[in-house]
């Protein structure tokens, strides 16, 4: 309120309120002072110090500091100690992982564990962009979770996959490329029977002559169940590499898997080609080899 100042002497501002409520005028304490002070000077440090003053001729540079410091090289310098201190530590693991094959790999429990436990970046960085996330597969890529293998599932094979790459390969409407659709038609019926186990019932007989005639047994086997890992799909498991919609099944009979015409793929064909990782990964010799038994535990290893 405005009036009357009782306090007079003890200098407060004259703004009084609820009777003896006042702002007083006193200098804040030295301390207080200093600090304010010291926060001026550690601007003018930082600013020196460390790159902060972007410039404005549109070059998207700034001022560097007088170290050059930056957050990334700190991080790179910090990463490398880990590094430095994984290798010392896990040295003889990692000669173990380099001088064995996969199969001892696999006997060897701790060794086992150890290259599971750090191959999980490594896939999540390589294989899960297709495999998803602990192999459970995305859609069109292969599930590495189960047991169906297209081109075998034991831990050497496994690493082959992963060193040398694989290229599908399906014939366009059978092996001599002669099915009408009639029989495309008939031969779809088929093959969805022969994964409900109902390969034999009368009203599939036309189905199964079409099987024959197209040379399906060749990679197929004769009953639907391939008589060697070489990348055909087993036709009795309901596993199915693209999808199990009967329009899918019938797409791949009808124009296979990569074929091409005049170097290029033929409309309808479906793509499947797994790239080489030997030179791909980083120090791919043990890298290889460590992913190898991991995708061997995620759980359908044979």
């Amino acid at each position: 309120m405005a009036g009357h100042n009782p306090w007079p002497d003890e200098g407060n501002t004259g703004h009084i309120w609820d009777e003896d409520l006042r702002e007083l005028d006193n200098p804040p304490p030295l301390w207080w002072m200093l600090s304010f002070y010291a926060g001026f000077i550690m601007i003018i440090f930082y600013t020196l110090y460390y790159p902060t003053i972007p410039l404005t001729n549109n070059s998207g540079e700034f001022t560097k500091g007088l170290t050059g410091w930056t957050a990334i090289e700190e991080y790179k310098e910090d990463f490398q100690v880990l590094k430095d201190w994984r290798v010392a530590k896990f040295a003889d693991k990692e000669e173990q992982l380099a001088a064995m094959s996969v199969a001892d790999i696999l006997k060897d429990d701790e060794l086992k564990q150890y290259a599971v436990a750090t191959s999980k970046v490594l896939f999540g960085d390589y294989c899960a962009a297709c495999h998803g996330a602990g192999g459970a597969g995305n859609p069109n890529f292969p599930v590495l979770a189960d047991d169906d293998w297209l081109w075998g599932g034991n831990v050497a094979q496994i690493e082959a996959s992963i060193k040398n790459g694989r290229i599908g390969n399906m014939p366009a409407r059978g092996m001599m490329g002669n099915l009408t659709d009639e029989e495309i038609d008939s031969v779809t019926d088929y093959v969805i029977a022969l994964s409900e186990g109902k390969g034999n019932d009368a009203a599939f007989a036309a189905g199964k002559a079409v099987y024959a005639k197209g040379m399906c047994l060749a990679c197929h086997g004769p009953m639907g169940k391939p008589l060697a890992p070489a990348g055909a799909a087993n036709l009795t498991d309901q596993v199915w590499r693209f999808s199990s919609d009967r329009e899918q099944i019938r797409n791949v009979i009808a124009n296979g898997v990569n074929v091409k015409k005049n170097g290029e793929y033929i409309e309808g064909t479906r793509q499947a080609i797994m790239p080489a990782f030997k030179e791909r990964l980083p120090n791919a010799d043990v890298n290889v080899k460590r992913l190898a038994v991991y995708i061997h535990q995620l759980g359908g290893g044979q």
